[in-house]
């Protein structure tokens, strides 16, 4: 359970011996809120309530698209589904980092009376709408998706997020629901140049401007990949620094190493936020 949620709390993974039904024990969906919330807000044009003038537009194409899953999803059925928010700007990742995501502009002024609406939207279509202060919903999703995998279950994570992507592995999968697609380890190798267990490694050096995440100056992910892959891991490639031939590149590992240290620490998701 979530005791410090402002929210309703979805219920607690069962014990994977405690079902009997065929396939996974537990079969876990976690929607991304934000991402769909936000993807309604953009591809729809403006709708206000008559009465009041309330905005709507976003809430209506989150309902639709929300639908959509639930009737899509009708042949491949979970045990568990959740939609997982962001519940403020400021999380642990600010203390660690002060610039992180400083860059972002503020959400537009008709899409923030919405914020609540679509929360209560959610939980009337039976689904939980989870959110912790401090955390992000990326790190509420890790925490359930290795929760599932723990008890012997499957996650689906809704979501085509290439933060979320290092989750990805045995028991976890992500499906991007505007392309319909599937996203497994393949994929994540087809995005990044390295399987899921390196993706942080790789993202911590070639940072993101998305998020204000600094990394490595001049280095981007196709680099940082042959990199990782060369040296094994970004402890590995840290401590042997020296040791790389180009002048520009081994100066800026070496000069910027803490940068590094602390951008993995950035985009690194946290499985043991509190459920």
């Amino acid at each position: 359970m979530l005791p410090a949620m402002t929210d309703a709390a979805a219920p607690p993974l069962p014990n994977a011996s405690e079902l009997t039904q065929d396939g996974p024990a537990v079969r876990l969906f976690l929607v991304d809120g934000s991402a769909y919330l936000f993807r309604a807000y953009h591809a729809l044009p403006p709708l206000t309530r008559k009465s009041d003038g309330l905005p709507v537009g976003a809430v209506q194409g989150f309902c639709n698209m929300l639908w959509k899953l639930l009737r899509d999803m009708q042949g491949d059925a979970p045990t568990h589904l959740a939609v997982i928010w962001d519940h403020s700007e400021k999380t642990f990742r600010n203390a660690l980092y002060d610039q992180y995501k400083a860059h972002r502009p503020p959400p537009p002024e008709d899409l923030i009376p919405q914020f609540p609406l679509v929360r209560d939207a959610t939980r009337a279509f039976g689904v939980p709408a989870i959110e912790l202060p401090g955390y992000e919903a990326d790190d509420l999703i890790a925490a359930y998706a290795c929760k599932a995998r723990e008890v012997g279950g499957e996650a689906i994570i809704v979501s085509s997020d290439k933060d979320l992507m290092q989750l990805v592995g045995d028991g976890v999968s992500m499906y991007d629901p505007m392309k319909g697609v599937r996203i497994e380890r393949e994929q994540v190798f087809e995005k990044f140049g390295v399987y899921p267990e390196k993706v942080v490694d790789v993202q911590a050096l070639c940072g993101d401007s998305v998020d204000n995440v600094p990394g490595a100056p001049g280095i981007g992910i196709k680099t940082a990949a042959q990199l990782i892959t060369e040296y094994g891991d970004l402890d590995t490639l840290l401590a042997r620094a020296g040791e790389i031939k180009q002048p520009k590149r081994r100066e800026t590992l070496i000069n910027f190493a803490d940068q590094i240290r602390l951008s993995r620490q950035l985009v690194q998701l946290d499985c043991d936020t509190p459920l």
